[in-house]
């Protein structure tokens, strides 16, 4: 008897494709959805009672792993003073700190409950920033379901936005252009002809949904200048990223400050906690001080945010980061020699704690890239991960994440079943 399955067609009378987030259906790779009951360390638990290796973490949140009795701890603390007052809380204040203490682009910031709230309010107060409409965002650069971003590429250079959602009407994207990611020579194009009309660039500088796609240094470098020039400004959609790749983010690692930041995710230790913040001129226009109005019943959550301080307390640690990014680059080094003792057109890279394989000869720079891929092989190989044990994002075009609590031994594990399902590839 399969309790997934069993569940799965239950969840379907009641919700729609009977899961609350698209790629949960496993309708990219096929098959039935995993029904999880519980989590602990590097591990998780489905309704069939059996356990998975998981490199998904709540695609990202888990950097600690899941149920770290620290977080549990302070949690469970808190939780008896209450769950919820729509008021402010010390809490929040000692939670913006210690993101600004880290990602010092961050003058000020605004709790908000999920990355889609990060980004729309990020783009929202940019345009009343700057009076100006214009976005540009990047083909493959998912942040958020918020209709003004639910565009994607035609098949002319420059191309304002088509909608790639139903219900997303012409009107509401057609002020936003999408480019190809890491193409300077587009960018600067770009910027050229309609600089003094663009509001805000929106970008993942490590992409993470169309696979883990890291920006080039200079395309970053221009983009930079190119905002500054054209007083536009530069959003790090640090959702993913933020608090994954390095303590201080993508911004750290390039060395490169955007004027305003989203992040989600870490931060919120797996409970529902995002946010966005930056240069304080910016973030004065928001209301109450300023005319860009947001708000949220459950912004700043006492809960979320204790969840989030107890993560932050964890990754802050001496040397957390670079054993985090060790073990990420041994499992990805793994993987690569296994595919090559079968002759299999593979390559993989990782960032941090993010990490990113891909059937295919050579390292993508964009989404065209990725779509090279051989997503049939990507297919078999998660499904044969899956029936051994191993839970992998179930599409080709999603990153992964490892936590602190995959032991060397853990990834060992992973490596070995990895060898079994490449070597039935061939």
């Amino acid at each position: 008897m399969n309790n997934n399955q069993i569940l799965f067609d239950q969840a379907k009378q009641y919700i729609p494709g009977g899961v609350n987030s698209p790629v949960r259906a496993f309708n990219a790779v096929g098959g039935t959805p995993l029904f999880i009951t519980k989590g602990k360390g590097a591990y998780v638990y489905d309704a069939n009672g059996k356990e998975y290796i998981d490199m998904v973490g709540s695609w990202g949140p888990m950097i600690v792993g899941h149920a770290h009795p620290y977080v549990l701890e302070k949690i469970t603390a808190a939780m008896q003073n209450g769950l919820s007052f729509g008021a402010p809380t010390e809490l929040e204040i000692l939670f913006a700190q210690r993101l600004i203490q880290h990602v010092p682009s961050m003058e000020q910031v605004r709790l908000v409950s999920s990355g889609t709230e990060s980004t729309m309010s990020a783009i929202r107060l940019a345009r009343g920033y700057t009076n100006r409409e214009m976005i540009i965002k990047f083909a493959g650069g998912y942040h958020g379901h918020a209709d003004c971003l639910l565009v994607k590429a035609g098949s002319g250079l420059v191309t304002f936005g088509h909608p790639t959602s139903a219900g997303v009407g012409q009107a509401i994207i057609q002020h936003t252009m999408v480019l190809e990611y890491n193409d300077i020579e587009v960018l600067s194009r770009t910027f050229k002809e309609y600089g003094d009309k663009i509001a805000a660039v929106i970008i993942e500088p490590i992409a993470g949904n169309m696979n883990l796609v890291p920006a080039n240094l200079e395309f970053l470098q221009t983009l930079r200048k190119l905002c500054t020039d054209y007083q536009s400004v530069l959003i790090f959609d640090e959702v993913m990223s933020g608090f994954r790749a390095a303590l201080g983010g993508a911004q750290e690692i390039y060395n490169i400050k955007p004027d305003l930041t989203c992040l989600a995710k870490v931060i919120g230790g797996g409970m529902p906690l995002a946010a966005f913040g930056g240069k304080k001129e910016i973030m004065q226009k928001l209301a109450p001080v300023g005319n860009v109005y947001q708000a949220g019943t459950l912004s700043g959550n006492p809960i979320a945010v204790t969840a989030g301080l107890a993560t932050l307390d964890l990754i802050s640690q001496e040397n957390f980061f670079s054993n985090l990014t060790n073990k990420t680059q041994y499992f990805i080094d793994g993987l690569i020699t296994l595919a090559k003792q079968q002759s299999i057109e593979f390559c993989a890279q990782s960032v941090g704690g993010m990490f990113g394989f891909y059937f295919m000869k050579y390292l993508p720079n964009n989404l065209q890239d990725v779509e090279k891929a051989d997503i049939n092989k990507f297919k078999k190989f998660f499904h044969g991960m899956l029936e051994n044990g191993v839970y992998l994002a179930p599409s080709a075009y999603e990153a992964g994440f490892m936590s602190s609590q995959h032991s060397i031994e853990i990834l060992d594990e992973a490596l070995n079943k990895a060898k079994l399902v490449f070597n039935s590839l061939v």
